[in-house]
């Protein structure tokens, strides 16, 4: 699988495309290789739930923020790629920590990519917090005018 952006060229659009409106966005993009991508978000007090453990919210939006730059770095910066589906298994609870996920492309499609994300927190990284299957849809060509 080629790659079609780097991990610093995916953060710039994630940060031009959706900004934090605080000027404090935890997004960090680690690594893109072929087949597969790499996220990190910085641990802030918003994530965390009663029990003081990382929410359900947040390891969602983990995994599927990891999803969506696995797909831009395949087929180029198309925003309005959009997830499909997505299941979830929360594995253990995530330390209070950074949230680190990890996408990987099982097929990479013209209209469809499916790919499955590992979750865990960097407080604990050998501790699985949650695992995901997904797809995104990717928007049809536009017809010439």
């Amino acid at each position: 699988m080629e790659l079609k952006l780097t991990a610093a060229q995916l953060e710039q659009l994630l940060n031009s495309a959706f900004p934090s409106g605080k000027g404090d966005n935890p997004l960090l993009v680690e690594e893109v290789r072929p087949g597969a991508a790499r996220i990190r978000m910085r641990y802030r007090e918003w994530m965390q739930r009663p029990g003081r453990v990382l929410s359900g919210p947040t390891l969602m939006a983990a995994a599927d923020t990891a999803m969506y730059v696995a797909v831009m770095a395949h087929i180029g910066p198309e925003l309005m790629t959009v997830t499909a589906d997505m299941n979830l298994r929360f594995l253990n609870k995530g330390a209070l920590g950074d949230v680190v996920a990890e996408a990987s492309i099982l097929k990479l499609g013209r209209r469809t990519v499916v790919m499955e994300v590992r979750v865990w927190s960097a407080a604990a990284p050998d501790t699985l917090v949650m695992h995901a299957s997904g797809s995104y849809a990717i928007p049809s060509p536009k017809s010439p005018a």
